[in-house]
């Protein structure tokens, strides 16, 4: 059985512009408003051209949630999220995602690290049913 953490997290996302300080506009702006982001992924849109998406997680409280705001940033209703935390092992990635496509879930999205001997993954869900279901078999692990 492995020692995990599971929780279900909101996910939230704006637009940037994909041009050099584009990530960067909006990073500031939560620094500025004492945001300590455990999660950041940003990549282009690649139907937008010169548009690009930001995805950070967490975010605590009606400071940060208002700052976030302003900057452009909604929480994603549309994708349920999952952050995994445990002690690091070879094929310990793998071990979750086969025991989630057993049970029939389809992932929007997979992420994870490493840092020192543990890992962290982000799972994103199509729905909040399968988040549900996925946070209690990942749980029995």
């Amino acid at each position: 059985m492995m020692n995990l953490i599971v929780e279900q997290v909101d996910v939230w996302a704006a637009g940037i512009d994909d041009k050099p300080g584009g990530l960067a506009k909006v990073l500031s702006g939560l620094k500025d408003a004492r945001v300590d982001l455990g999660f950041v992924i940003a990549r282009r849109a690649p139907d937008k051209p010169g548009s690009g998406v930001v995805f950070v997680t967490p975010l605590r409280g009606d400071r940060e949630v208002r700052a976030a705001s302003i900057l452009g940033f909604n929480v994603t209703n549309s994708i349920k999220s999952m952050r995994v935390e445990g002690d690091n092992r070879p094929g310990v990635a793998s071990e979750i995602a086969e025991k989630l496509a057993a049970a029939g879930i389809n992932l929007h999205g997979f992420s994870g690290a490493v840092i020192g001997a543990r890992f962290i993954l982000y799972i994103g869900l199509d729905s909040a049913k399968d988040a549900a279901k996925a946070v209690a078999i990942i749980k029995k692990l």
